[in-house]
């Protein structure tokens, strides 16, 4: 990773930024298809769209961290914990035999992303 912790921990949110808001949005108009797929049918639409828009309201923070990461430090960490959330969320279903194994490689990449934001927090700390 670069040198410069800012230039660091700007790609780093940009990236996940972006690619939340690729994963994230597509599914306000999947509604049918996840009922198709991995049935029964969504029973509850306000928990899953409302999922879906603090979501991705979360997405266009890390957005808003990527344009002045010494400025929004103080917030990393809570970018650090909503990564994590979904990690041990998920973890946890599948320990309880409520998810399958197929559902792991998502939370896998939040946990690596959650890793990256905890990485460029820590690397900040040693800049005014």
């Amino acid at each position: 990773m670069s040198r410069n912790p800012v230039r660091a921990a700007r790609l780093i949110y940009r990236i996940a930024g972006i690619y939340g808001l690729i994963v994230l949005l597509p599914l306000f108009l999947a509604e049918d298809l996840i009922a198709r797929q991995a049935p029964p049918a969504i029973t509850h639409p306000e928990y899953f769209y409302g999922f879906l828009g603090a979501a991705s309201v979360m997405q266009l923070f890390y957005l808003v961290v990527a344009g002045d990461p010494l400025r929004f430090r103080p917030m990393m960490p809570i970018t650090v914990l909503a990564k994590l959330n979904f990690v041990a969320v998920v973890a946890i279903l599948f320990l309880q035999g409520r998810l399958a194994a197929a559902t792991l490689p998502l939370p896998a990449l939040d946990l690596v992303i959650g890793i990256a934001f905890a990485w460029a927090w820590l690397r900040l700390r040693r800049l005014p």
